[in-house]
């Protein structure tokens, strides 16, 4: 029977061309999958773990901590000393401005490592600094001023020293190295220096951001974590963790604690999964099935039921090992190439191609592991009978048999349960419930296709009556067969399904993000402190307006004073107008009455002083830390304009804050910062804001989502490539019938129109459904990922939708061009004569 089977597959290549296809695509879906998740996680090393992505361990303050550990000189020396560590960077880190005046500039100064290796950026000219008075500058900000090797530094202490001296010193270039990659510090000048020079600007109160370690050959990680928890077991507030687990500490930060990224990614695998287990099963069940006369009539000249089944085995391990190498070679280069194109765009830079053995090895193990299990069920229902009862027409299964019966019963359980724990994990935003309720759900609708989708193209078909007989009976044919309907249509829904949850998916989660960062950086932009010493003006306002890039600038004045338990703040006032110009929270409506008041804050009502009399108003909270306390124009006026300024108080003054333009990336929002400095004669330190951070996070979040996106053009190749499979063999099931309706009249292009109408029927329902099924998994998908922690919106990109409907339609059509180009060509005797 070994002979039989490789006889097989060489005789009828052509037979097992779509189920080798389907296993690709499957294959290479799931590895495309894995591959990104693991290159996700690597990009995110490579941004928001930058700073320590060479590290093996490090040892930081927690920051979830009330009382943080200070991690000092003593900490760094015993975490040295501990056995199986070869060197440590003990990172800080001052905040400084450098320049002549009226060009001075912000910038984040940290200091170099004695261990080279574990030094975040690389040296792109020069040597790192080896004296105090020496300093390296990061390539974006060398460019920006014009700085070489040589160029002299006035750098100064951002913040005063506590005894009265502002710590200053004069710094020479030695070194140009790579601008990070970190959010939280793109945009920023990036400044380093040796250990002394940064402590002396840091204070002698601060301590190091962190402690990082490079493990020495031979020493076991988890032994040096235990050695190096123990070494801080006496500091409350300090955490010992790998770089990846820190890097997703991070993330989680971002997301009110939770490691959504890695529950998403699994999600994709998990639903990556699924795609692969339906398209081979689908795919290689209609092959099989037209093989069963052909199988009877093996046992009838003497071959053993056990023999025929591990004929079918062996051709789907010959196929499965096949096609799965492909798969698995072509999700690499996919992925490879995705990321390639990303790494050439400077905004993206730090996207890296990361191939865990994991992807290579269960994309191998599924595609061969889902083809021989495909082809079970059908080699055992063929062997399942007697050898003249398999050689007659089989029955198909219909609702009205026990077998229809009991494939709708599973399928209703299996639709019902899963929407159950579907809708609850959207309720809970609880992605690890939804997912397997979407999943189930998913295989209920496909097991009970039978009971709609005939009746569907039924309905459908009758737009094809008025194009005579080849419309009639395309129409007819499409729910004659209603399982075979359903196989077909089975395909054309995965795959459109698929692209649609994941196109609303992304455009919710994209609307969803957009949100959390509006809320979290409201303000784009803002400019304090005049050059001059004088309060801003309009006058001001409409020069920054003026500048390229900004979108809308107003002008804020102080309104009055208010103090809570933590601070005293000054409130700034504006017109509901212009706070939608400027303030890009929806969320948050400025009106008479209401204090709007950083995050933090807990008081329900607070006290707002102003010249004339004092105003008691309502909070309303913001999720941004950095937003200025601010009333209505309207209030501000009831409160007779500042308080006097005393001994304990200051003088809040003007600003102007700005809205920018959409787009920009981190390279334009730096000259754009620069631009709006001059405009108003203010340093450069003095225009901050939102918009660079949130520039930069919005960076990563594209990055990855351009990256999931990719999986979308293999999800269109699922389709295409399953929708042709199962009419393919459809049409190659109804040879005789073809051959019977010509030899009855029935003319060649008659023929094909009839083929191409079917199939564009069937596809064009399948389509109508999976972009129904689709939009709704990818709404309740995106609620269960994000629900937790912001509110999600449904978000339909409908010119896309569109697009794949008009997608799905043409892939029918095209589905249908070879098949009934085959079918037309052959004569209706030869057909009718055939087997």
């Amino acid at each position: 029977m070994l002979q039989v089977a490789l006889a097989q597959v060489r005789l009828n290549a052509r037979r097992f061309i779509a189920v080798s296809l389907a296993v690709l695509i499957a294959v290479g879906f799931l590895t495309a999958t894995l591959i990104i998740n693991s290159s996700s996680k690597a990009s995110l090393t490579q941004s928001v773990g930058e700073a320590y992505r060479n590290a093996d361990l490090l040892v930081t303050p927690d920051m979830y901590s009330a009382d943080p550990a200070v991690l000092d000189e003593d900490t760094a020396a015993r975490i040295r000393d501990t056995p199986g560590v070869d060197g440590v960077y003990a990172a800080q880190q001052a905040f400084v401005t450098f320049g002549e005046d009226g060009d001075s500039n912000f910038a984040q100064l940290s200091n170099t490592s004695d261990y080279a290796d574990l030094f975040p950026v690389d040296v792109l000219q020069g040597t790192l600094p080896a004296a105090d008075n020496e300093v390296a500058v990061d390539n974006d900000t060398a460019e920006r001023q014009g700085l070489s090797e040589g160029s002299v530094l006035p750098v100064t202490a951002f913040i005063d020293d506590p005894t009265g001296e502002q710590q200053t010193a004069e710094l020479t270039v030695t070194a140009v190295v790579s601008a990070s990659k970190d959010p939280q510090a793109m945009g920023t000048a990036q400044l380093y220096s040796t250990s002394a020079t940064v402590a002396g600007f840091a204070g002698p109160e601060a301590g190091f951001r962190s402690i990082q370690v490079a493990l020495a050959d031979g020493a076991a990680l988890e032994d040096v974590r235990a050695a190096l928890q123990q070494d801080v077991s006496g500091m409350e507030g300090a955490s010992v963790r790998t770089a990846q687990e820190q890097t997703d500490e991070m993330v989680a930060s971002y997301t009110g604690g939770n490691d959504i990224l890695t529950t998403i990614l699994l999600a994709f695998a998990a639903v990556a999964l699924l795609v692969c287990a339906l398209v081979v099963s689908n795919t290689f069940s209609v092959l099989v099935a037209q093989r069963t006369r052909e199988l009877a009539l093996l046992r009838c000249i003497g071959a053993a039921r056990s023999q025929i089944r591990r004929s079918v085995i062996v051709e789907a391990l010959i196929v499965g090992i096949v096609a799965s190498v492909a798969g698995v070679l072509a999700a690499i280069a996919l992925v490879g190439g995705i990321v390639a194109y990303l790494k050439n765009i400077p905004e993206s830079g730090f996207a890296t191609l990361a191939v865990s053995p994991l992807s290579v090895v269960a994309g191998l193990g599924v595609g061969v592991a889902l083809t021989v299990l495909a082809s079970l069920v059908p080699a055992r229902a063929a062997t399942a009978v007697a050898p003249l009862a398999a050689l007659r027409p089989a029955d198909d299964v219909r609702a009205g048999t026990r077998r229809g019966r009991v494939r709708l019963g599973i399928g209703s359980v299996l639709l019902a349960g899963g929407a159950v724990l579907l809708a609850v994990g959207a309720v809970k935003g609880n992605l690890l419930v939804a997912l397997p309720g979407g999943m189930l759900s998913f295989v209920g609708v496909l097991m009970c296709a039978t009971l709609f989708v005939p009746s569907l193209v039924r309905t459908v078909g009758r737009i094809a009556a008025p194009l005579g007989v080849p419309g009639k009976l395309a129409a007819l044919n499409a729910v004659r067969n209603p399982q075979r309907t359903s196989s077909t249509s089975a395909a054309l829904l995965i795959g459109v399904t698929l692209v649609t949850m994941m196109m609303t998916g992304a455009a919710t989660v994209r609307t969803s993000l957009d949100d959390v960062l509006a809320a979290g950086y409201p303000v784009d932009v803002s400019i304090v402190g005049a050059g001059d010493g004088l309060p801003f003006t309009s006058a001001d306002a409409d020069a920054a307006r003026a500048v390229e890039g900004v979108r809308e600038a107003v002008l804020v004045p102080p309104a009055g004073m208010t103090e809570t338990d933590t601070r005293l703040f000054g409130v700034y006032a504006l017109t509901p107008a212009d706070a939608a110009k400027v303030v890009r929270d929806s969320g948050l409506a400025l009106e008479d009455g209401i204090i709007l008041m950083p995050s933090g804050t807990t008081a329900g009502t607070v006290t707002v002083q102003g010249a004339s009399r004092s105003v008691e108003l309502k909070v309303v909270v913001s999720e941004s830390s950095q937003l200025q306390p601010l009333i209505s124009a309207g209030t501000a006026e009831t409160l007779g304009g500042l308080p006097a300024a005393t001994a304990d108080t200051f003088t809040p003054q003007a600003e102007i804050w700005l809205s920018v333009v959409d787009g920009l990336n981190t390279n334009e929002l730096m000259d754009l910062r620069t631009d709006v400095a001059a405009a108003v004669e203010v340093e450069d330190y003095a225009v901050s804001g939102a918009a660079i951070e949130r520039g930069a996070f919005e960076q990563v979040i594209n990055v990855l989502l351009m990256v999931v996106t990719g999986l979308l053009g293999v999800a269109v190749v699922i389709a295409l490539v399953g929708v042709a499979n199962t009419l393919s063999l459809s049409v190659l099931e109804r040879t005789r019938e073809s051959s019977l309706l010509r030899a009855l009249g029935l003319t060649r292009g008659q023929l094909r129109g009839m083929l191409a109408l079917e199939a564009v029927l069937i596809a064009g329902v399948a389509a109508l459904m999976g972009i129904v099924l689709g939009a709704l998994y990818g709404w309740l998908g995106a609620e269960s990922a994000l629900g937790s922690f912001t509110t999600v919106a449904p978000s339909l990109p409908w010119l896309q939708l569109l697009a794949v409907l008009a997608v799905a339609l043409l892939a029918g059509l095209a589905a249908s061009v070879l098949p009934a180009r085959r079918a037309a060509r052959l004569s209706p005797v030869a057909g009718l004569a055939a087997d």
